[in-house]
């Protein structure tokens, strides 16, 4: 069996962290699929998805780690392509992936303890994006 829907979220932008553990959840039990896999895809070059402990400090560490690796005041070759100043962004996108897959059981998904799935915003101006589940099992 497989269901899919979505969910629409409007996000600030300049690596907006946002947790949808709840709307996933919400996505799962709806399926009513009791066993299986559940696909997270955001949709878009410049967000990701993944999983970390939602916690501000940790939140502002990774927000920090980001900077390092693509920092946002580097002059990028895709900024002279289209003028919109987010290289950085499609580099961190890149980097975190747009999708995540995680195991369902008895109609749960499986989570550790303190892991939450967040989408991560990596562009430099509010967006509203979308996020495809699909879960596939029995």
């Amino acid at each position: 069996m497989v269901f899919e829907d979505e969910i629409k979220i409007k996000t600030k932008g300049d690596d907006d962290i946002i947790n949808i553990t709840d709307n996933v959840n919400d996505i799962v039990k709806k399926s009513k699929i009791k066993d299986g896999i559940a696909l997270i895809f955001a949709v878009g070059s410049t967000c990701g998805i993944t999983t970390i402990e939602y916690e501000p400090n940790l939140i502002k560490d990774f927000q920090e780690f980001l900077e390092r690796i693509a920092p946002r005041d580097k002059n990028y070759h895709h900024d002279n392509t289209w003028g919109d100043a987010n290289g950085f962004s499609h580099l961190r996108a890149s980097l975190i992936g747009q999708s995540f897959c995680c195991s369902v059981k008895n109609g749960d998904l499986i989570l550790g303890q303190w892991q939450q799935i967040v989408l991560c915003d990596f562009d430099n101006r509010p967006r509203e994006r979308k996020i495809i589940i699909k879960i596939m099992g029995l």
